[in-house]
């Protein structure tokens, strides 16, 4: 049988672009100011940048290397060191997971086209008021007409390929994002009454350090890094043999952990600003950007303005790692049902549409039909995020340590990089790894059933 041609990136530009773009997305923007709020702001941050350069560094190497080593998917890149049934079921889990986050990824990434889409009308009172965003969730109607053309928009830059779509998307979305972040940030911070957040964000108090403070930033630098969805398996398939494997990991997390920090300076000030700042301001948890900001901002002076270029940056945030989960669905089809591009992009929509609509019509039609007691987008949460990731990084933790070989890992990578951090790669994938994710696997769990809070 004729091999297929592997895709590429142009060059290593165009993988950290690539990466950056998938790790910078909902997590940091939507996800990450929110958390932070709550779980202590500056060690909450503190706790995080300890966790990202370390544990989040030795899994995007991992991941990478094995992508580039293997010149395949997840399932493929498992499967070249063993047979064995556990490392195939490994090799299908990661594959499997960001088939299953896309579509209700899509569907929040609707809601913030929608907003967007508000705001640039200048419907920022209408945005900010009572009920809105539960009347537009409530609305079967609109929130499928929102979801479907995200997942247009998303499906259309796959379609064109990797350096001719996700290459050139990223290239040019992800400087347009970090300048949006600067201007909405540099706004936020200037508002009056706006700096004791920017203290609260930037200045660890370690009297708000918790035992949930660490669990939350665990959790957090997990999702926000594209651990275990197959994502970076698959772009580490696409890396060319002479890129710096360790510089580029270096340049992602860079990427990463400044547009969180962006997006707290954005969220943080705005909050201590026209809200106060008190306990239950910070708190709101996952509605503060659809039901908190939009009040923020209709307080403002050219709210609207702010608004649109706000959810402007979360819509070129949310696509590029849309772009990114679709790409490694994508690519696991392509590469075990030698399909080519177009059938296999055709094939996850088909997929992709009707588990999207399951989340969509979660909030309305589908109210009572409520699995583990959640609505429909978050049980799919769940199950891929609190089970289904750690465990397929352990998988691969387990892949590397028992079938590839540390030192075998270690040879990819010192390949085209100086591995500085060699010392530090080798110690937490022996003794720290495993036992992380144990603990994210726990906690996580025990917090959608009730146990603690997170």
């Amino acid at each position: 049988m004729q091999t297929r041609e592997r895709h590429s990136f142009s060059g290593s530009l165009g993988y950290v672009l690539s990466t950056a773009g998938s790790a910078v997305g909902l997590g940091n923007i939507w996800r990450f100011p929110y958390l932070a709020a709550k779980y202590g702001g500056g060690a909450f941050l503190l706790v995080y940048i300890l966790l990202a350069v370390t544990f989040g560094y030795t899994m995007i190497v991992s991941e990478t290397a094995l992508g580039r080593m293997t010149r395949r998917s997840p399932v493929g890149a498992f499967s070249r060191f063993s047979s064995s049934t556990p490392a195939k079921a490994g090799g299908w889990l990661n594959a499997v997971i960001p088939i299953l986050i896309l579509p209700y990824y899509s569907v929040i990434g609707g809601w913030v086209l929608r907003y967007l889409f508000g705001y640039l009308r200048l419907s920022g009172g209408t945005m900010a008021a009572d009920g809105n965003f539960e009347a537009f969730i409530g609305s079967p109607g609109m929130s499928v007409l929102w979801f479907v053309l995200f997942a247009f928009a998303t499906m259309a830059v796959v379609f064109a390929g990797v350096q001719g779509g996700i290459e050139k998307v990223s290239t040019i979305m992800m400087p347009v994002l970090i300048l949006l972040s600067v201007v909405v940030a540099g706004f936020s911070v200037t508002r009056p009454g706006a700096l004791p957040g920017v203290s609260y964000f930037l200045i660890p108090d370690l009297s708000r350090l918790s035992l949930m403070t660490v669990v939350a930033a665990l959790g957090q630098m997990f999702y926000s890094l594209s651990i275990a969805m197959g994502i970076l398996v698959t772009f580490g398939s696409y890396m060319q043999k002479d890129a710096d494997i360790e510089r580029s990991t270096m340049q992602v997390e860079i990427f990463d952990t400044a547009v969180a920090i962006l997006a707290g300076l954005m969220v943080i000030p705005a909050v201590f600003a026209y809200s106060g700042g008190t306990p239950e301001a910070l708190g709101k948890g996952p509605a503060l950007m659809f039901v908190t900001l939009p009040k923020v901002f209709f307080s403002m002076r050219g709210g609207a303005f702010i608004g649109a270029l706000f959810f402007a940056l979360v819509f070129f945030a949310a696509l590029t790692s849309s772009v990114s989960l679709a790409e490694s669905a994508v690519s696991t089809i392509e590469d075990e049902l030698r399909l080519s591009r177009r059938p296999a992009c055709l094939l996850l929509s088909c997929i992709m549409l009707p588990l999207g609509l399951l989340s969509c019509l979660g909030f309305n039609v589908l109210s009572g039909v409520t699995p583990l007691g959640m609505d429909f987008l978050s049980f799919f949460d769940f199950m891929t995020n609190s089970v289904m990731m750690p465990v397929a990084a352990a998988a691969i933790c387990i892949l590397v340590l028992r079938c590839v070989g540390v030192s075998r890992m270690e040879e990819e990578v010192l390949s085209s990089s100086a591995f500085r951090r060699r010392g530090l790669y080798r110690f937490i994938l022996r003794y720290v790894a495993l036992a992380l994710l144990a603990v994210i696997l726990v906690s996580s769990a025990m917090d959608a059933f009730g146990i603690i809070r997170i």
